[in-house]
């Protein structure tokens, strides 16, 4: 910098220099950068079929890694990120995947910059999300617990009355009166 007769600084930069050096011409390089970000990720959703096909996968990958106990969602998470770049080395056993289909329905979801695929049951009936996909990828947010495999009786014989058992003794009757049952 040198100083001028006057008293003020000169400096010589450019005009693109004092920009990128402001902190409003940084603020105006984020945005830049977020908008054709926000452009790319809009031409590159997922379509519904590439969706359908990784999730399912995913859900395949899912069904099949079951059979170890789970701590915590950690686990859920880290193997929902193997999932991305991996695919099913079988497929689950046949019954498996037939109740699955039976109970569950995938419905695809397009919005403005991603897509999302959810499980649709009767656990979930506003549906939960199986996958995301943004950029090209589709990234499984899938966990076992969201899908129905079955399917059974809620409450068995709620409508009957309740009999309880009184002692007395060495004998045994077989409602109590001062219940009125």
């Amino acid at each position: 910098m040198s100083q001028t007769q006057n008293g003020n600084y000169k400096t010589h930069e450019t005009l693109v220099q004092q920009v990128w050096h402001s902190c409003l011409g940084k603020i105006i390089l984020l945005v830049v950068i977020g908008a054709v970000l926000l452009i790319v990720a809009h031409f590159n959703i997922p379509s519904e079929e590439q969706m359908k096909a990784e999730t399912t996968d995913n859900i395949y990958q899912c069904l099949l890694d079951n059979d170890s106990i789970r701590t915590d969602d950690i686990d859920d998470a880290v193997h929902n990120m193997s999932y991305i770049f991996t695919t099913a080395d079988t497929v689950p056993n046949e019954d498996v995947v037939a109740s699955f289909e039976k109970f569950n329905e995938l419905k695809y979801y397009r919005h403005a910059f991603h897509a999302t695929m959810l499980i649709h049951n009767n656990i979930h009936p506003e549906g939960v999300t199986a996958g995301i996909g943004i950029l090209g990828f589709v990234i499984p947010t899938v966990n076992y617990s969201d899908m129905l495999l079955r399917t059974g009786i809620m409450h068995k014989g709620y409508d009957q009355k309740v009999i309880r058992r009184v002692t007395v003794g060495s004998e045994s009757f077989g409602s109590d009166p001062e219940l009125g049952l």
